[in-house]
């Protein structure tokens, strides 16, 4: 308790904390408020800004979430940083039991037990997972202090990530639980062998070609590559080991173009066959799961380069977008903002995870160092997928824009995130001795 007093009593982290990170995180919150509101703005009834308490105005709600995270940060600033890394697998271990606990007395809401429902709002744990697993996983690579390039590193860091995800997976989220995959980028930055990141993109092309292309054509294609390979090493190298290792890779090719099919048709439920569908085919089910992303790119495309002006989005004002408020906020700000004002937009977020990187690795302790680029992962996925499903070059998986959509939970996971890091970084003279 001494220790907690003490983080409490100290008054000078403000001064600490980075101004760069600051600044650009309440710029973002800000802005992303004033676009939620401009989202559900209804020209007929005119509500005001600061109608906090009409609970069917999000930007009213997201205000109030807003007010409350100041809180979050207050606490998060003057807690003692030193418990961050003692506290990090209970705060994991909590995480999970939370997830456990949501599936059995969670709210189903659209299909998905995720959420437990307080009364005056909704609470997602997967959100809070998310910074549990990202204080497990910085823990677990500065206690053993090796790279991760071995299985003895490897499993563990697998088996931590994996959990979460499965147990998400479980409640009908797939979009979330994709995003503890993101994890991945961390290890690589902390020794992951260039061959297994290689591996790991090579499955991923293969298993879309196997969605795009019939399984047929795709092992003809295969065997084809096979019988020039094996002329081509033997007249260079005259060596049956190559061979045998291509002839693995074949093998391993072959299995993940079926299974994708496989996969995708009988595991997925019909309205992610859908999405993934809809993905690979513009003109499959325009009016059903493909509309989304139709409506999408016309609202951005509509905004040109400097956009239809501040509450001035047709596309937006007759909610031919579904769910723009949420997931595709992205959709507001190419319409009424533009091309200009979307660049301004990812602008914001390169200098963020940029400012973010700078941070990780000026660190002097590995679990700071690490925890920074878990951070980075986490918002770089969030906002390299939300975007890219709302231009129709990803799927739509349901994920959150960080700061700019509406949400309590996501808003609050993404800020308690980034500021464990500015508290870190705030003490990062006083970790130097540390692991």
């Amino acid at each position: 308790m001494a220790t907690l007093a003490s983080g409490f009593r100290d008054k000078a982290v403000w001064q600490r904390l980075d101004s760069v990170t600051v600044g650009l995180f309440v710029v973002m919150v800000i802005v992303g408020w004033l676009n939620i509101y401009a989202a559900v703005y209804d020209p007929i009834r005119q509500d005001g800004f600061l109608d906090i308490f009409q609970w069917q105005l999000n930007s009213g709600k997201q205000l109030l979430w807003i007010s409350l995270t100041a809180f979050l940060i207050i606490f998060i600033t003057f807690f003692e940083f030193k418990l961050f890394d003692v506290l990090a697998y209970p705060v994991y271990a909590l995480s999970i039991l939370l997830l456990v606990l949501v599936i059995f007395f969670g709210r189903e809401v659209a299909g998905s037990k995720s959420w437990f429902d307080l009364g005056f709002g909704r609470f997602q744990p997967a959100e809070i997972a998310k910074v549990g697993t990202a204080l497990a996983v910085s823990k677990f690579i500065s206690t053993m202090n090796k790279p991760v390039s071995s299985l003895k590193m490897l499993i563990p860091l697998l088996m931590l990530i994996g959990l979460p995800l499965v147990i998400v997976l479980l409640q009908n989220e797939t979009g979330t639980a994709l995003v503890f995959t993101a994890f991945v980028i961390v290890f690589y930055r902390e020794g992951l062998p260039q061959y297994l990141t290689g591996l790991g993109l090579m499955t991923v092309i293969v298993f879309i070609i196997g969605l795009l292309v019939k399984e047929t054509q795709v092992v003809y294609a295969i065997f084809g590559i096979l019988i020039v390979g094996s002329i081509i090493n033997l007249l260079i190298e005259r060596t049956w080991g190559n061979i045998a290792k291509l002839l693995m890779a074949i093998g391993l090719a072959i299995g993940i173009v079926f299974g994708s099919n496989v996969f995708v048709n009988q595991v997925l439920k019909p309205h992610q066959q859908a999405r993934i569908k809809s993905f690979f085919d513009p003109n499959y089910d325009k009016k059903g799961q493909g509309f989304q992303v139709a409506q999408s790119k016309i609202a951005i495309g509509s905004g040109g380069f400097w956009g239809k002006g501040y509450l001035g989005g047709t596309q937006t004002k007759f909610d031919f977008v579904p769910d723009q408020h949420t997931d595709f906020i992205f959709c507001t700000i190419g319409e009424e903002w533009g091309w200009f004002g979307s660049l301004v937009m990812i602008g914001l977020f390169v200098s963020l995870f940029l400012r973010l990187i700078i941070l990780a690795e000026r660190q002097k302790a590995s679990f700071s160092r690490v925890y920074g680029y878990c951070v980075f992962s986490v918002l770089f996925f969030h906002f390299t997928i939300n975007i890219g499903m709302t231009i129709g070059i990803f799927p739509v998986i349901g994920i959150p824009l960080p700061f700019f959509s509406y949400g309590g939970s996501s808003l609050w996971s993404f800020t308690i995130l980034l500021f464990i890091m500015l508290k870190l970084d705030a003490h990062r003279t006083q970790l130097m001795g540390r692991n």
